[in-house]
C-alpha cells in the first residue's frame, strides 16, 4: 500500500533539513578544533606542574650543593668548620669593640650642675653657663681617663666605643640618641690611681674644679676595687670603616 502524499511531502523537505544542519555542526565543529581532537586539551595538569617544580627544586638544590663544596674547597675547610672560625674571629673583636661587660677595680667621676646655697641663691656674678655641666667638661674627663689606660668607660647606663659621642643639649646631655640629666657618671675599669693622676693633670678638668670652688659645680672622684662596666647593646655602625683583609684577619 503507497504512503500517504502528505507523509511522502515530509520526508522530501524534512531529510535534506536534517542534512543541511549536521553539516554546518561539522563544519563548526572542525573550525572549533582545527582539525583536532575536540576533546583534547594542551593545558599542563596539574601533576606535570608538580613534576615540573619538583625537577627544578632539585636542580637548584644541585648547584646549591656545588657551590658550597667549591667554598669549602677554596677555604680548605669545612662550611661547619668555617662558620665556626668567624664565629671564634667575631668574639675577640667583640670584646676589642667594647661589645662586652668588663669587671674589675676602678674610678668613678661623678660632674654635677652648680647647687643653690642655704639661702636658695647663686653667686651673683654668675651666668647660667657658669652653672651647668658643659660637653667639654665631660670630654676632659673622659680624654684624661683614655690617656690613663683605662680599659673600659661607661657614662649613664651606657659602654662609651669608638663611635659614642656625648654631646650636652642646654643642661641635658645626648648620648646615642638618648638624654640624660645631671649628674653624670661615669664610671672607669683600669688603675684609679693613674686615672686620678691624670685627672689631676688634664687642663680642662683643672679649669673644671675652678668652676666647682667659684661657682658650686659639683664634682667626685670614687676610687672601687670592684666595677662592673656594660656591654655595648646597640648596634655598631660603620661608615667609614673598611675590613683589614678576608674576615677582617
Amino acid at each position: 500500500m503507497a504512503a500517504p502524499p502528505t507523509q511522502r511531502s515530509w520526508w522530501r523537505f524534512g531529510v535534506p533539513v536534517v542534512c543541511l544542519l549536521a553539516g554546518l555542526l561539522l563544519a563548526a565543529t572542525h573550525a572549533v578544533s582545527g582539525g583536532d581532537e575536540i576533546r583534547r586539551s594542551d593545558a599542563p595538569r596539574l601533576v606535570d606542574l608538580v613534576r615540573e617544580t619538583q625537577q627544578s627544586v632539585d636542580r637548584l638544590t644541585g648547584e646549591r650543593d656545588a657551590l658550597a663544596q667549591q667554598m669549602d674547597s677554596t677555604h680548605g675547610r669545612s662550611g661547619d668548620a668555617a662558620l665556626a672560625a668567624m664565629q671564634a674571629r667575631s668574639a675577640e673583636m667583640a670584646a676589642e669593640a667594647g661589645m662586652d661587660p668588663v669587671r674589675g677595680p676602678g674610678l668613678v667621676v661623678t660632674l654635677t650642675d652648680a647647687q643653690r646655697d642655704a639661702q636658695g641663691r647663686f653667686p651673683r656674678d654668675a651666668s647660667p653657663d657658669d652653672l651647668v655641666v658643659h660637653q667639654q667638661d665631660i670630654q676632659g674627663v673622659l680624654n684624661a681617663l683614655w690617656s690613663a689606660g683605662a680599659e673600659a668607660v661607661q657614662m649613664q647606663d651606657q659602654r662609651l666605643i669608638a663611635t659614642s659621642e656625648p654631646r650636652c643639649v642646654g643642661n641635658t646631655l645626648l648620648l646615642n640618641g638618648r638624654t640624660y640629666s645631671p649628674p653624670y657618671r661615669i664610671t672607669a675599669i683600669g688603675d684609679a690611681e693613674a686615672m686620678q693622676a691624670a685627672l689631676a693633670e688634664a687642663p680642662l678638668v683643672r679649669l673644671y674644679k675652678q668652676y666647682v670652688v667659684r661657682f658650686g659645680l659639683g664634682y667626685t672622684e670614687e676610687a672601687h676595687d670592684e666595677l662592673q662596666v656594660v656591654g655595648h647593646a646597640d648596634p655598631a655602625r660603620m661608615r667609614y670603616a673598611s675590613p683589614m683583609g678576608p674576615l677582617g684577619y
